[in-house]
């Protein structure tokens, strides 16, 4: 075995990798760019080298040799499927954790690995590659709708459904921008969109003695905008023959390229037809979602990666793997789900991460970490077992429910919402499903509980003789209190009061500290053990996996807010055009002086390898005031917006 392997990533997957060299006695060098000096997966590493960036093949490899490293794990996304990388690594002596150099260039090639496999007699989605010369009549030729993608790289960055013919210029241009910034490679292809499929994909080892077994498989359909959302293993669709069908046809995929190590390969199922299956990609790598099958098989994929890189057989023949009960993943992302799920930033000021029976927790979150827009939104994944599918979401649920992220945005109690789909716990699953589902699953906005909690605990806050606590002539007055845009009034101390939110009739309500950022809140007669964390004129409150930022309005800042209003009356809307997250301008699709007119498309910001364009709120002439490759922050001035000079002065 290794005695010191590098870990070419960032993130959740850099400490899981390093979880499982640790157990194995070998000694973790981690990498990092200047942004994450402070990253978990830098502490918890025995040894870390700064780079410029996880891209930077020459300077990965020259990390490895400094410090003694025998391998090179690279985890998954960024290098991870990148045959220059493991030529760089032949090159230097150095063991890359991973399949070979023609298995790199066959299968990270969607294009070729579609032909190679076509070959070998596995069924595949009709398709075709993009030169980029005759786009339109190789996209025509295909069909709509049809499905844009990069051909190098994978996790569902730049993906596009294409409705029509009309729709396919635009899409191509933001799937090429994608991809040349996420894989370095604008390549692309279409394919066939399969109606109401579902992501089914086989996990699989081999070694380099010929032998080769698959693991079962995991059911992905669960995804928003191609990227999964929530996983399980096994899939509640498939039936014993067919598992056994799509398990040997993985297998081939793999004996066709003398694939070496722990691979992935995913199919296309019809819903509709169950027992059909088309080849959609080959993952050279380990998955995000692996946790589910190491927890049905109870194998540890990282640790027989490590030992097919020494060079050891497989010590599991096919017949020796036995699913045991289920398991489902959930995937915490920094976003926000009442804002299209923007990605969101920020520093975490508190966590809670939970555990107990069958929970596990991959985690690259500790609090004081700064959450910045460079990389992917990922923080963490939530996974339960269970001896079936039920007990497992009932786990993964009360699970989510302990999860408490405050400082950053996060997608936790969107997820419980889904898992709370009867759709979703009867398993009736596609690929679209999510998008169906989001319209209904709508943030509402913060509900009676959290806004009482902040203005209670804001209420509790000393504020000297003549606060509203002190002494005063005549009978007690209610204490106003203006929470994000709702006012709430509370009359007497915080640990008993009679609290009137907005319109709603009183309520008694008393608020009781139980540690420095808990808290339980009995409203009405229940109670709501919830945690709070002041930051400035904002409270963050954490209850059952939501985590929301109240503001507090001044009453300064409510005076100009009314005389704002007062002054635009009725006119136009707002001309200031603000970036909706922190990211970086990519293209800039109008100039200073033009005429606009209200949704038109004035530019896009990509952050965490996800694009929003940004629109005109209304008709008139643009000022832009960013150019391409600018850094932009939450809320920045990117464009205003005036009236056509033959229009006259907006009211």
């Amino acid at each position: 075995m290794f005695r010191t392997v590098l870990v070419a990533n960032r993130g959740e997957i850099a400490c899981r990798v390093i979880a499982t060299l640790h157990r194995l006695g070998i000694r973790a060098v981690a990498v990092h760019t200047p942004a994450d000096r402070d990253a978990l997966h830098v502490a918890r590493a025995d040894d870390a080298v700064c780079i410029d960036s996880y891209l930077a093949i020459d300077a990965v490899v020259a990390a490895a040799t400094a410090t003694g490293a025998e391998a090179i794990h690279p985890g998954y996304g960024f290098l991870s499927e990148n045959a220059d990388l493991a030529r760089a690594c032949e090159a230097a002596g150095v063991v890359f954790v991973g399949p070979g150099v023609k298995a790199l260039e066959v299968m990270g090639d969607k294009i070729r690995a579609k032909e190679h496999v076509s070959a070998a007699g596995v069924p595949v989605i009709p398709g075709t590659a993009l030169t980029g010369v005759s786009d339109q009549d190789a996209a025509d030729r295909v069909g709509y709708p049809l499905l844009v993608k990069p051909s190098a790289g994978g996790g569902g960055k730049g993906m596009q459904v294409v409705e029509r013919s009309a729709d396919l210029a635009d899409a191509l241009a933001g799937a090429r921008r994608v991809a040349a910034a996420a894989f370095g490679d604008d390549t692309l292809l279409v394919e066939r969109l399969v109606r109401a499929p579902r992501h089914i994909e086989v996990q699989l080892l081999a070694d380099e003695h010929g032998a080769v077994i698959h693991l079962g498989e995991r059911e992905c359909s669960l995804q928003r905008r191609h990227q999964k959302v929530v996983e399980e293993a096994p899939s509640p669709l498939l039936d014993p023959p067919t598992r056994a069908r799509i398990g040997e046809a993985a297998c081939e995929v793999a004996r066709s390229v003398g694939y070496v190590g722990a691979g992935t390969v995913e199919f296309l199922v019809s819903d509709e037809a169950p027992t059909e299956f088309f080849f959609m990609e080959m993952n050279t790598r380990l998955q995000v979602e692996h946790p589910v099958t190491e927890l049905v098989t109870g194998l540890d994929l990282v640790e027989w990666q490590l030992r097919i890189a020494c060079g050891e057989r497989l010590t599991i023949a096919q017949d020796d793997v036995v699913l045991r009960g289920h398991a489902v993943e959930a995937r915490v992302y920094a976003e926000d789900p009442s804002h299209d799920f923007l990605p969101s930033s920020g520093t975490v000021l508190l966590l809670d991460e939970p555990s107990g029976e069958g929970v596990r927790v991959d985690s690259s979150l500790r609090e004081g970490l700064e959450i910045g827009s460079a990389y992917d939104p990922m923080l963490a994944k939530v996974v339960a077992w269970g001896p079936d599918r039920a007990t497992a979401l009932a786990r993964l649920d009360r699970a989510l429910a302990r999860t408490t992220v405050l400082g950053v945005r996060t997608n936790v109690a969107f997820l419980r919402a889904v898992l709370a789909d009867p759709d979703v716990r009867a398993g009736r699953l596609d690929t679209g499903l999510l998008g169906r589902l989001i319209p209904t699953l709508a943030d509402d906005g913060p509900g009676a509980v959290a806004v009482v909690a902040a203005a209670l605990s804001r209420h509790a806050t000393p504020r000297g003789p003549w606060g509203s606590d002190g002494w005063r002539l005549g009978d007690p007055r209610p204490v106003r209190y203006e929470v994000g845009d709702v006012e709430v009034s509370v009359l007497g101390p915080a640990d008993d009061a009679t609290v009137t939110v907005g319109d709603d009739a009183p309520v008694r309500a008393s608020l009781v500290r139980r540690g420095p950022s808990a808290v339980e809140l009995e409203l009405d007669g229940v109670a709501h053990p919830l945690r709070l964390v002041p930051e400035g004129s904002v409270t963050w409150v954490g209850d059952r996996g939501s985590g929301v930022a109240l503001r507090f309005r001044s009453r300064v800042e409510r005076l100009a807010d009314e005389l704002a209003a007062l002054t635009r009356g009725t006119g136009p809307a707002d001309p200031v055009v603000r970036s909706p997250m922190p990211g970086i301008v990519v293209s800039v699709d109008a100039q200073t002086g033009d005429r606009v007119v209200a949704g038109q498309i004035l530019l896009t910001i990509e952050a965490m390898k996800m694009e929003h364009r940004v629109v005109a709120p209304s008709d008139g002439i643009v000022t832009l005031t960013v150019r391409p490759t600018d850094r932009v922050a939450l809320d920045h001035v990117v464009a205003t917006i005036s009236g056509h000079p033959d229009e006259g002065t907006p009211a």
